[in-house]
C-alpha cells in the first residue's frame, strides 16, 4: 500500500512535469497543483488501463503511461485556462 502511494506521488511528478513541457505556453501552475494534477491523471490512467487490460503486459506498460501522460496534459490545460494556477492569477483582456 505505502509503495503505491510512493510510485504514485513519483509517477505523478513526473507525468505532470512533462505535460507542462508538453502544453505551449506558459502555464501559471504552483509546483504543488502541477503534482496533484500529475497523481491525478495517473491514478484515473491506471484505472482506466486496468478496465480496459491494457496494463497486464510484461515490462513497462508504455500504454498505460501515454494515457495517464495524455490525461495529465488535459488536466494542465483545464487548470491554466480555468486560471486556477496561482492566487491572482486571474487573466483580464483588454478591450
Amino acid at each position: 500500500m505505502i509503495g503505491a502511494i510512493v510510485s504514485a506521488v513519483v509517477i505523478g511528478a513526473i507525468i505532470g512535469a512533462l505535460a507542462r513541457l508538453v502544453v505551449p505556453g506558459k502555464q501559471n501552475m504552483s509546483i504543488g497543483l502541477t503534482l496533484i494534477v500529475g497523481i491525478v491523471a495517473a491514478l484515473i490512467g491506471t484505472l482506466i488501463a486496468h478496465a480496459l487490460g491494457w496494463a497486464d503486459t510484461r515490462g513497462i506498460d508504455w500504454i498505460e503511461h501515454i494515457l495517464q501522460l495524455a490525461l495529465a496534459i488535459v488536466g494542465v490545460l483545464l487548470v491554466t485556462r480555468m486560471g486556477m494556477g496561482r492566487a491572482g492569477g486571474t487573466h483580464k483582456t483588454q478591450a
